[in-house]
């Protein structure tokens, strides 16, 4: 997002260029901007011309919503659904971890993406460098 974000206006970014900048696998890549689309954060467009922009202004994406879309927040077992945790009874361990999971949430959700790209043209500077 901040990749995308950076981008001068008018301008779309290349899962390619994405990939190269932050040296991730394309096909990891191409899964997360699958789901981005999904939910209606970026705008992707195929062909030769193609590439993909932000679907939402960078003020009106919140870093916690996003966050929450993208990452499992799963950390221990007995978080799931379907755990089978042997000590989950006794163990308090779930409760101090979803306390600071909500914590940590809470921050982000005090910020958004335009908080992000505040050295917007310095990031696309350095993302140039890298590809």
């Amino acid at each position: 997002m901040l990749y995308i974000g950076s981008q001068p206006a008018g301008k779309r970014a290349q899962v390619k260029e994405i990939a190269s900048a932050y040296h991730i696998s394309i096909h990891h890549l191409q899964k997360i901007v699958h789901g981005l689309g999904k939910s209606g954060l970026v705008e992707t467009v195929r062909g030769k011309n193609g590439g993909i922009t932000l679907a939402k202004e960078p003020q009106e994406i919140g870093l916690g919503p996003l966050i929450r879309e993208l990452e499992d927040f799963n950390l221990v077992e007995c978080f799931n659904d379907n755990g089978q945790c042997l000590i989950q009874c006794a163990c308090t361990l779930k409760s101090v971890l979803h306390e600071a999971q909500q914590a940590f949430l809470a921050v982000l959700d005090r910020y958004t993406l335009a908080d992000l790209l505040e050295n917007k043209s310095d990031l696309y500077s350095l993302f140039q460098q890298q590809t």
